[in-house]
């Protein structure tokens, strides 16, 4: 009899176990040959050695199947047992899929200009994606990030925000720093939260593989083999800017997004991005990609909201 201890770690149990350990009990009957013991991230096999390796591999087609598709559901299971990789369900795949999010969310651009952003990130190490809120720009943004260290292109995501204030001071809220600067960051967090499952991002954010930070926390460093996102970029300065696009290090790869009809900067200041965008027009390999109301895929009263204002703006 041969004793073995596998690690699960990056895989929620429930989701891979089910619910009452439901999906273990048919693993159970499917390998009644051996003993199969589950303790939190660990998985204890007591049998034959051939029988063990037999469910090591069906496990690994199990555990794949999760890590891309964010779902295992009892029919899926089946599939994966009876038939090995599901390749029926690689044919089926939507067509222009970046990913796939939690609960198997086909997450892929929804128009022309953000299939247009998807393959310019493809071409370009640097990419600047413009457009009002609701676009997409920055959600497309950072599921191009989760694709890629999902594929192991880069081996962390940096996510990153000018703390630029709407009407409030930081200094005058509540809390620590990180309380203070949390708020400013949320719309990170909620894209991230749709595209990896919550306990393997925290697991990320404590281990450094996804970083969210303040524009600010980015100087002095190199970012190598790293996907960058600077979200909200029409907030900085041109020194903010000059300082963000410089900390590009080996095989990187870096978004700015931003809307420049909504700087929050004193008057006295001209947006970093703006003249960034005249800076470096002529560059080869720097992408500009521009969205309009259009590709606003928020309730339909966000594109009426956004033309009403551009009308009494002009």
């Amino acid at each position: 009899m041969t004793e073995k201890i596998i690690h699960i770690e990056g895989i929620d149990p429930v989701e891979l176990l089910g619910l009452k350990n439901s999906k273990l009990e048919f693993l159970k009957k499917t390998f009644p040959k051996i003993q199969i013991i589950a303790r939190g991230h660990e998985l204890k096999l007591i049998g034959e050695e051939q029988y063990i390796s037999e469910f090591e591999i069906k496990l690994n087609e199990i555990i794949n199947f999760l890590e891309k598709y964010n779902r295992l559901s009892h029919d899926d299971l089946v599939q994966i047992i009876n038939a090995g990789q599901n390749k029926q369900k690689d044919s089926e795949e939507p067509e222009d899929l970046i990913l796939f999010g939690n609960h198997g969310k086909p997450i892929k651009p929804l128009t022309k200009n953000q299939k247009h952003l998807v393959n310019e990130s493809y071409a370009n190490d640097l990419l600047f994606a413009l457009g009002p809120a609701g676009s997409g720009k920055t959600y497309t943004a950072i599921a191009l990030a989760v694709r890629a260290l999902r594929n192991q292109e880069v081996r962390r995501i940096v996510l990153s925000r000018p703390a630029v204030e709407a009407g409030e001071r930081l200094g005058f809220l509540p809390g620590d720093l990180k309380e203070k600067i949390d708020p400013y960051l949320q719309p990170l967090y909620d894209a991230l939260h749709d595209m990896i499952p919550p306990k393997k991002l925290e697991t990320y954010i404590e281990e450094g593989i996804v970083q969210i930070a303040p524009l600010a926390f980015m100087r002095g460093r190199t970012l190598d083999n790293a996907f960058v996102i600077l979200d909200e970029a029409q907030n900085t300065t041109l020194l903010q800017m000059k300082m963000f696009l410089t900390r590009m290090g080996k095989n990187a790869k870096f978004i700015v997004t931003g809307d420049v009809t909504q700087v929050d900067l004193p008057k006295v200041q001209d947006s970093g991005l703006i003249q960034a965008l005249r800076i470096l027009a002529n560059i080869n390999g720097i992408s500009i990609v521009e969205l309009t109301e259009a590709d606003i895929v928020r309730h339909k009263l966000v594109k009426k909201i956004v033309r009403a204002f551009e009308k009494h703006t002009h």
